[in-house]
């Protein structure tokens, strides 16, 4: 039986979202982790090692904040595997879906979440084979997605624990497909993640199953915490 943590990228730098007119600095560049998002990572990384003595593989998606997240996690193990890179677990692009917003836009988290959940609506309807305003389908995304779930899952063997960093959406594309979840409800399901938050999947003869999901008690505490969405 195998092991794989599936981590959500801690707090990004809005213009990781093609967030327009923003005067905040980009303190690990741009897309990259905010300093919340690098204490979270950080944070996760604690709480895997306390989890597990050894992580056999580790993967992340080749945005900065996928990238930096894994760096962060692995930072708490005394012996880590070298990060490998697979594209395939990255985010689905957001501009092309909702247009480029405005920081005050964004701002408005209500505002700003129903406009995204009307693009993706649209987006998972569409059933072209090729987006008229370019980049990918709703149906590439859900296919590279579930490729990259299953280089991941033959790395999780028998006695292997694999580390996974992605974003909200590629990681509840590959639960939703476990669980069963039609296409047009995942969104619902993605929007609940927290940052740099874990799920816990078993690899074994009869599959993969999903033991936890979006863990996050680790960010979170009566004073507040660290615990973000977006």
């Amino acid at each position: 039986m195998g092991v794989i943590y599936l981590v959500r990228h801690g707090q990004a730098d809005p213009n990781a979202y093609g967030i327009s007119g923003t005067d905040d600095p980009a303190p690990n560049g741009p897309g990259g982790l905010t300093d919340t998002g690098v204490m979270q990572a950080r944070l996760t990384g604690v709480l895997l090692s306390g989890l597990t003595d050894t992580v056999t593989a580790a993967v992340s998606g080749d945005l900065p904040r996928q990238t930096q997240t894994l760096q962060g996690v692995l930072s708490a193990f005394d012996s880590a595997p070298a990060p490998e890179v697979d594209p395939d677990w990255n985010e689905y692009a957001l501009p092309a879906l909702v247009g480029t917003a405005t920081a005050e836009e964004y701002g408005d988290g209500r505002g700003y979440q129903q406009r995204l959940d009307a693009g993706l609506a649209e987006w998972i309807a569409d059933t072209r084979e090729h987006h008229e305003a370019g980049g990918e389908t709703y149906k590439v995304f859900s296919t590279r997605v579930l490729a990259a779930a299953d280089r991941a899952t033959a790395l999780a063997g028998s006695g292997q624990t694999v580390v996974v960093v992605a974003s909200a959406g590629s990681i509840t594309q590959w639960l939703g497909h476990v669980w069963g979840i039609p296409p047009e409800r995942w969104p619902a399901l993605s929007r609940t993640m927290v940052n740099a938050s874990v799920s816990k999947l078993i690899v074994g003869r009869s599959g993969v199953s999903v033991v936890s999901f979006n863990e996050h008690a680790h960010l979170a505490d009566r004073d507040g915490g660290v615990a973000t969405y977006r």
